[in-house]
């Protein structure tokens, strides 16, 4: 599918739908746990000064996420517009 990305490369107030986890991620479970699966929508709604972790919108609540675990999560835009 085209426009895939990781989640730590979304610019904050965008929307995008998550494609995949990433099957070799260690925190795979504790991600899918969270509520982030395949057809989720996020918002990235703010970045740490050094970009680590990132916070985000997502199922009606806010969830912070470090880098480490954001680049297992594959997304493309849901839409072009800003949130």
């Amino acid at each position: 599918m085209e426009n895939q990305i990781p989640l730590i490369d979304v610019e904050m107030k965008v929307k995008v739908k998550v494609t995949e986890i990433a099957l070799e991620s260690k925190v795979r479970r504790r991600i899918m746990d969270m509520g982030i699966v395949k057809g989720t929508t996020l918002v990235v709604t703010g970045k740490a000064p050094m970009g680590d972790p990132i916070e985000l919108q997502v199922r009606g609540y806010t969830l912070s996420l470090r880098k480490s675990e954001a680049k297992d999560i594959i997304v493309q835009y849901f839409s072009s517009e800003l949130i």
